[in-house]
């Protein structure tokens, strides 16, 4: 291993456990950054490189600006606190329903509009509902953070990073549903029962019902409106086998444009309010695989993906039990770009690339920052008042994600 190789190697880890610990409390965007800068400033990454490395993000860019732009409209008009009362009154009095109907609420969400809404869109509606119902919010917020990666691979739609993965060519979509149908409802399921057993004492007992719920005002209930069109853009784009930034973003402008106009307010209130880091910190983390790639570690990658056209099978449990690991450790959209470069130089078996993609989007369950919608919630329950640290989070992930990793990954694996 050259000295090159081992200095990027170093600012690359370096660099992800920053964005993991974010040490002095600075925020996640700052670690990742703060490695690219000092890779190029080395000359260890060529800033042209490092240009073009950043730009293979747009959509994922526009995709995010577009579900953000979309959560503040419908947090600042109100959506959210109207969405929290129906929730609360459907419960019936009882904790327990209510974090069932959180959790089949966030897997219709994930499902067609992506776990990056669940963490953006779904989390502050939720938080609401905790505070009316007077219910302890972590079991319904680890709901939200869980199901936004367990029932991620329901549809192409659910998670960016299927589209990373697949390279921008993805399967049709009965084709996928064939794959990945039934592993979804396992990775579901299991996910649900491992996280109800595990805040069974939290979600014992009564919560409150019958709350007033307010009157949405025009501005909300085209926000909302903007919400549910975006939805059915989202779902005809990728059955049409498009890319998805530009219309989410594009939704997102819109909406957010049409509310603040009928509110007679100033759309910078709006833009104001954006966790606009999140960008950057996704922009950091495409440099650093991008130099990863240039010291060759994506070529012993593909390598050993070739090993396993000998045995389909059990290459593709090890392959996916080990990139669920590795997006822990390093996030998995860059896993998943690792892995997707991997697979179009390797051409593993098809179950081997499937195996992969449940590993990329089920694995981050473990970790608080093993994914970016994971990280978009943190940010979110921040912003509310609340925090997760990384060692509670681990706690429940430790449970829920193996289990649920197993389960898909065998249904996935018996479909042959």
């Amino acid at each position: 291993m050259t000295v090159g190789t081992f200095t990027t190697w170093a600012i690359a880890g370096l660099a992800t456990a920053g964005v993991i610990a974010r040490p002095m409390r600075w925020p996640e965007w700052i670690w990742a950054l703060a490695g690219a800068a000092l890779l190029i400033l080395l000359g260890l990454m060529p800033a042209a490189a490092a240009g073009m490395a950043v730009a293979k993000g747009l959509d994922v860019y526009l995709f995010l600006i577009g579900m953000m732009l979309l959560s503040e409209a419908a947090r600042e008009h109100g959506v959210f606190h109207w969405v929290a009362a129906t929730a609360v009154n459907h419960a019936g009095r009882s904790r327990a329903r209510l974090f069932a109907l959180v959790y089949g609420t966030g897997v219709v969400v994930t499902t067609f509009m992506s776990n990056d809404a669940t963490a953006v869109v779904l989390t502050p509606a939720v938080f609401a509902a905790a505070r009316k119902a007077k219910a302890d919010p972590l079991p319904l917020l680890f709901a939200c953070a869980l199901i936004a990666n367990a029932a991620s691979f329901v549809l192409p739609i659910s998670n960016p990073a299927n589209l990373v993965l697949y390279g921008g060519h993805m399967p049709p979509l009965a084709q996928w549903l064939r794959s990945f149908a039934l592993p979804s409802l396992a990775s579901v399921a299991v996910t649900f029962v491992a996280l109800r057993v595990i805040e069974r004492e939290r979600l014992a007992g009564d919560c409150e019902s019958d709350v007033a719920r307010p009157a949405l005002s025009i501005g909300g209930k085209v926000a909302a409106a903007g919400i549910l069109s975006t939805a059915a853009l989202l779902v005809t784009v990728s059955a049409l086998d498009r890319q998805l930034g530009l219309p989410a973003a594009l939704a997102g402008i819109v909406t957010a444009a049409s509310v603040s106009g009928l509110a007679r307010r100033s759309p910078m209130i709006l833009v104001r309010g954006v966790s606009w880091g999140v960008l950057p910190l996704v922009a950091g983390l495409f440099v650093l695989v991008e130099a990863l790639d240039r010291t060759g570690v994506i070529g012993l990658v593909a390598a050993a993906l070739r090993g396993t056209t000998g045995d389909p099978r059990g290459g593709a449990a090890a392959s996916g039990a080990i990139v669920a690991l590795a997006s822990n450790l390093m996030n998995n959209l860059p896993a998943g770009l690792i892995a997707s470069t991997a697979v179009a130089q390797a051409h593993p078996p098809a179950v081997v690339t499937d195996a992969l993609l449940i590993g990329v989007d089920l694995g981050p369950n473990l970790s608080v920052t093993g994914s970016l919608a994971t990280i978009l919630w943190l940010q979110v329950i921040r912003r509310e008042g609340e925090d997760v640290g990384f060692r509670a989070f681990l706690k429940v992930g430790a449970v829920t994600m193996p289990l649920a990793l197993v389960a898909a990954l065998g249904v996935r694996l018996a479909l042959g």
